[in-house]
């Protein structure tokens, strides 16, 4: 019992977070399940694929910070696990592209699969911005705040080009193993002249933009305390919470 206290007491607002995070996560797979049972049709079961390859960074990213707590901090272990969350980070943001599925089908109201679509994206944004803010958390403990917030930053602007390369190169995480070369050569030619591919440069900027501007605006929204009188409090360290 009192190992059950201790552990809720150091980790207590950790688990309720995952905790959320897979409720979130479930009622999504429901709705998906109620549309297949009351329609007969798997019309949109990729979209349980999607979330599923979403929940791969923050696995990994938990992976750092547990190896992190248990004091086993090695550099290439610590590289490798962030080249391959890296890897597969931009699959949780990826989600929102598939509103591009949604239309007016026959035996399901279109505000239905509107709400489906909405649940499956909104999990994938967080599970993303989660994993970042634990990468982020672990970089800076180890090399400083501002190597952290370059991460974050890097990570959000490759995540639209990976966004575009799933979405209309159809490429995905494994081909990178599995074709690394042929993902190359298409990348160097986008990149060697990027004004003659307008769609990869529109995407990539555009996509980057956005989930930059939902991090930090998540990061300010989480750090600013309001004080009774009114007036905001001092913004607190994240660095200070993540050490806590």
């Amino acid at each position: 019992m009192n190992s059950m206290r201790e552990l809720w007491n150091r980790h207590g607002s950790r688990l309720l977070l995952l905790g959320w995070l897979g409720i979130s996560s479930a009622l999504s797979v429901s709705l998906l399940a109620m549309r297949i049972l009351y329609v007969g049709k798997s019309t949109y079961d990729f979209l349980a694929w999607n979330l599923f390859l979403a929940w791969i960074p923050l696995c990994l990213a938990l992976l750092t910070w547990r190896l992190d707590l248990a004091r086993r901090r090695s550099w290439p272990l610590f590289a490798g696990l962030l080249l391959l969350w890296l890897l597969f980070f931009p699959n949780a943001p990826y989600i929102v592209t598939d509103f591009l599925h949604l239309d007016r089908r026959q035996g399901v109201p279109v505000w239905f699969d509107l709400l489906l679509i909405f649940s499956f994206a909104w999990n994938g944004l967080i599970l993303g911005f989660v994993s970042l803010h634990l990468i982020q958390r672990r970089v800076e403990e180890h090399l400083g705040r501002l190597a952290g917030w370059i991460i974050a930053l890097t990570s959000l602007g490759l995540s639209g080009l990976g966004i575009y390369l799933g979405r209309f190169g159809r490429w995905n995480s494994w081909d990178l193993l599995t074709s690394p070369w042929d993902l190359v050569r298409q990348l160097l030619e986008r990149a060697v002249d990027p004004f003659s591919h307008p769609r990869t440069l529109g995407v990539s900027v555009l996509y980057a933009a956005f989930l930059i501007v939902a991090y930090v605006f998540l990061v300010l929204f989480t750090s600013v305390q309001w004080g009774p009188s009114g007036q905001a409090a001092p913004v607190r360290s994240w660095k200070r919470k993540a050490s806590a």
